[in-house]
């Protein structure tokens, strides 16, 4: 959505991001950061071997099932909805696309923030509070990059706010759209 709005300003009202990626405008989120998160969720029954694997993670030392065991971090409840949600993440992720979008210069970050820098229309960026996949730390940098956003952090939310608390979600992006 931030190279949408770089090449095509004209086209947008308002924006409103989601926990949203970081790559296109090249924010880091440290590893450092991802266990300050986790930390947040450290009275879950699943907290120890899920920040083990985060732990093994971060140091670049991946055991088999790692990326699995991290999976309740992504979620501010690991219930039943939240583990059918992981569930049927695989059959619903593009592969070939996810490895392209990522690529080794498949953005510019320097021209990206140069171009949201004068984008005036207004922005919403929504963070769940203990999401690992974009922290509230770093939403606050990306807010800064546009000249009319406001960062809200959904309270108890991970990376995917609308299943964590729909309710709260919904009012809070319907607030920003109306």
């Amino acid at each position: 959505m931030t190279r949408y709005a770089d090449r095509h300003p004209d086209r947008i009202g308002k924006m409103a991001l989601i926990t949203p990626s970081v790559l296109a405008v090249g924010l880091d989120i440290t590893g450092d950061l991802r266990c300050e998160t986790a930390r947040l969720r450290h009275e879950e029954p699943w907290f120890a071997p899920a920040f083990a694997a985060l732990e093994a993670l971060v140091a670049g030392k991946p055991a088999d099932g790692c990326r699995e065991a991290i999976a309740p971090f992504f979620y501010g409840r690991w219930d039943a909805a939240a583990q059918a949600h992981r569930a049927a993440e695989d059959d619903q992720r593009n592969a070939a696309a996810a490895a392209v979008f990522g690529a080794e210069g498949a953005f510019e970050p320097e021209a990206t923030r140069a171009a949201l820098a004068g984008f005036g229309r207004p922005v919403l960026l929504l963070a769940g509070e203990a999401d690992l996949g974009a922290p509230p730390p770093v939403m606050a940098e990306f807010t800064g990059l546009f000249p009319h956003a406001r960062l809200v952090v959904q309270p108890g939310a991970g990376h995917f706010p609308w299943l964590d608390d729909p309710g709260r979600f919904t009012a809070a992006t319907a607030a920003f759209l109306a």
